[in-house]
């Protein structure tokens, strides 16, 4: 006979753990939640591949974002609250509205248009070249005339 479980992991998590509401994250992922955007960085002789895990998010709950040599990867999800089920009640409900986001250094040189990315089966899949800064000529000394 299948029972839903009434413990998790740590007998007390439930007992002295109690939610913070104003922290989207927990809400969305537990305590755990810097560890949910699980990434993968390989690097190539003229390019980086990053692979990261989102899995449960759709191509229009993710968003892309350079600024400042940072490269920032949001996902966002909506949980509706409405949908109700026909065949049976609701046991136990995890999934919350919520967001995360982390952010990659990937230089000054790289442009938007750099950038390649692919979502597919849950992993988002990113193809950033290497570039390196314009150098800027040494320093030259200004002679003061006088």
């Amino acid at each position: 006979m299948l029972m839903p479980s009434i413990y998790t992991n740590n007998l007390f998590d439930d007992w002295f753990d109690f939610p913070d509401y104003h922290d989207l994250e927990r809400r969305l992922y537990g305590k755990h939640a810097a560890r949910e955007m699980k990434t993968d960085v390989r690097e190539q002789d003229d390019h980086y591949e990053i692979d990261i895990d989102l899995p449960g998010f759709k191509k229009d709950e993710l968003n892309l974002a350079l600024q400042d040599g940072y490269l920032t990867i949001q996902a966002s999800k909506g949980y509706d609250n409405e949908q109700k089920d026909e065949g049976g009640r609701t046991l136990r409900q995890e999934r919350y509205t919520g967001s995360m986001q982390r952010s990659f250094y990937v230089g000054d040189a790289v442009t938007e248009e750099d950038v390649s990315a692919r979502f597919a089966d849950g992993v988002l899949s990113l193809k950033i070249p290497k570039k390196e800064a314009a150098v800027l000529p040494d320093k030259k000394p200004i002679l003061i005339e006088g």
